[in-house]
């Protein structure tokens, strides 16, 4: 454990100063470096990523994926670039928070419904910038057993965005050293809203080699849908399906 925490504290400092140079000098960059530093943090935490399909282009891309853990951001991260949507209280949480913000994170604040057109028009001017974009539409972390109900509202973001694309992503975490996960284990990856996010990273460095898998479905244009609730539903089922698929070790139809 110490060896990993080691790893990422070097990787951090080596990667950070020129993320923040980058970041300065050419503020529309794709996140390469932030890849490399998640590539690095889950070498540090023993995490394999396997990945099922591609993104559907470079740019322009509103990728929607299940939410299980604080790890989904460097699992999907390592191996597909865009910014991420987040909970205004993770700019809050000390060092994530200021590492959120390097990778130019967008912050929602569901509780201000006010600011929902601001949130919205900040996903928009990403996509239509030639950025790709990263929603959890659960809102929160799920229980690994279902697929919660998708939020249909940031959806909205894609609407006045020409050509722009979403692509569904089914995110699972599907073996500790090299055993399958049972219900039982699933505990033990998942990060619910009672666990401290120190406390379940010192656990996850405990459990050893992880295997997480992604599976890029099929994009879909948003106007091939009559409204975006049409479009969150369709997601919703290409994620369930393609997550009971990794989780039973079945091939997922892509």
């Amino acid at each position: 454990m110490a060896k990993g925490a080691l790893a990422i504290a070097l990787g951090a400092a080596a990667l950070v100063p020129a993320q923040l140079l980058l970041r300065n000098a050419s503020p529309g960059l794709p996140p390469y470096l932030p890849r490399q530093f998640h590539k690095l943090l889950l070498a540090g935490l023993g995490v394999r990523v396997r990945l099922h399909g591609q993104a559907a282009r470079k740019g322009g891309v509103l990728f929607v994926a299940n939410h299980l853990s604080w790890a989904d951001i460097p699992v999907l991260g390592s191996k597909l670039l865009g910014n991420f949507v987040a909970k205004a209280e993770v700019g809050q949480m000390g060092p994530v928070g200021w590492f959120a913000g390097l990778q130019q994170t967008i912050y929602v604040d569901r509780e201000r419904k006010r600011t929902t057109g601001d949130q919205r028009n900040a996903v928009a001017e990403r996509l239509a910038a030639g950025a790709n974009v990263f929603l959890f539409p659960e809102g929160t972390t799920g229980d690994g057993v279902d697929i919660l109900p998708f939020n249909s509202s940031l959806f909205a973001a894609v609407e006045g965005v020409e050509d722009a694309l979403v692509q569904p992503v089914s995110l699972a975490y599907t073996r500790i050293r090299g055993m399958p996960i049972t219900r039982r284990r699933l505990s033990e990856v998942v990060w619910l809203g009672d666990t401290g996010m120190g406390e379940h990273a010192a656990d996850f460095l405990r459990l050893g080699q992880v295997t997480a898998e992604i599976a890029c479905h099929p994009a879909v244009r948003p106007q091939d849908f009559p409204d975006r609730k049409a479009l969150a539903r369709h997601c919703q089922a290409q994620v369930a399906a393609g997550y009971a698929s990794l989780m039973r070790g079945l091939d997922v139809p892509l």
